[in-house]
């Protein structure tokens, strides 16, 4: 009889389980939003701890006053990856001519030991039954290159959107 627990065998299951964000996860949250940046090319240490500083009580008030809901998804306690999805004020548009809401898509991480196991794509999923759930039917996010298949394969365009960052006086 063969060893069921041999070198191609986990003796273990991996237990994935997703769930809600809470306020306790706002530091997980920020330190998975600073990986993104930093995988994404932004390593500028300076701007990305301004960026953390902000950020963490941002997600905070955010949760509170529900515009800003998360998923944690884990493998035992152990958060392998997560989302955000943020309610945004917006003017109407021909897109959706009598909502003054749209929904945006943010913070998706998945720890690299973890990718390519279809975990962008339910956090993706959840992200949009969210929007569903709130009647907005425009969703918008910025891609990185790594994620870009991943929407683009669940319906996702690219736009004409572009941005500028103004030089703040002293």
């Amino acid at each position: 009889m063969k060893s069921l627990s041999g070198p191609s065998m986990p003796i273990l299951p991996i237990m994935l389980i997703t769930r809600l964000a809470t306020l306790s996860d706002a530091a997980l949250i920020t330190s998975h939003r600073l990986a993104m940046f930093t995988e994404m090319g932004r390593n500028e240490a300076s701007a990305l701890a301004a960026m953390s500083l902000h950020f963490e009580p941002w997600v905070k008030r955010m949760m509170q006053a529900e515009k800003y809901v998360g998923w944690i998804i884990e493998n035992g306690s152990l958060p392998v990856a997560s989302a955000g999805f943020f309610q945004l004020e917006w003017p109407p548009h021909p897109l959706d001519p009598a909502s003054c809401h749209r929904g945006y898509l943010l913070n998706f991480w998945v720890e690299p030991e973890s990718r390519g196991k279809g975990l962008a794509r339910l956090l993706v999923t959840e992200s949009l039954a969210e929007a569903r759930r709130r009647g907005l039917r425009v969703v918008a996010l910025h891609a990185s290159n790594a994620g870009r298949p991943v929407y683009t394969a669940m319906g996702f365009q690219e736009t004409n959107e572009m941005f500028r960052v103004n030089e703040l006086a002293p």
